[in-house]
């Protein structure tokens, strides 16, 4: 599990096919990597890898065919900076959400515009996924937990104070940049709940 509270921007190093699917070597950057092991999960733009192997300052994990498909990990070239934030310990203040690392789909920067000292940033996003997403809830937009200002039947706004657009790799995504969507882990139970009571057989 993660918080979408990013703790450092890292980059694509090296991209490497492998039998159909790829392994990632990713340069940490800023990101805190003391005392890493080998299969801990490190959330690469919202996607929860496994390490498989790391030197001071690198990691590498392997992406499968599934996650290719569903997310933008697959497209980034080398040098791309990315959003990186380690697993949540229990000792951890959980100071965004709950985020699984499991990405639900693709949204797409809209429009970016200044408001006062922060920026407010339109995404927009599958129905399928809109129906999940609901004003003044959570939404985790490339590993980054923001709070959601505005939505309708096209996507969402939100509001990025220059803190998150200067340590996050929001400083270098543009308009019709594709993003990484988590939905909020709540609205999938929920609904999930509801059908099962709908489905449920009546007492008798």
């Amino acid at each position: 599990m993660f918080t979408g509270i990013i703790t450092g921007v890292g980059r694509i190093a090296t991209r490497e096919s492998r039998g159909g699917d790829l392994r990632l070597a990713i340069a940490t950057g800023s990101l805190p990597f003391e005392a890493p092991q080998l299969g801990e999960s490190i959330a690469v733009n919202g996607v929860c890898l496994t390490v498989v192997a790391f030197d001071a300052a690198s990691f590498q994990a392997d992406v499968s065919t599934e996650t290719l498909g569903l997310t933008t990990l697959g497209s980034l070239p080398d040098g791309a900076p990315v959003n990186l934030e380690r697993a949540l310990r229990a000792s951890d203040r959980l100071g965004g959400h709950l985020v699984s690392g499991h990405v639900d789909g693709l949204g797409r920067v809209a429009s970016i515009t200044d408001d006062a000292r922060a920026q407010r940033w339109r995404f927009a996003a599958p129905p399928a996924l809109l129906r999940y997403i609901a004003k003044k809830g959570s939404i985790c937009v490339d590993g980054v937990s923001l709070t959601v200002n505005a939505v309708d039947a096209d996507g969402f706004d939100v509001a990025l104070v220059p803190h998150t657009v200067a340590n996050t790799a929001f400083a270098a995504t543009g308009v019709g940049a594709a993003v990484n969507l988590e939905v909020d882990l709540v609205a999938r139970y929920v609904e999930r709940l509801l059908a099962d009571r709908d489905t449920a057989p009546s007492a008798s």
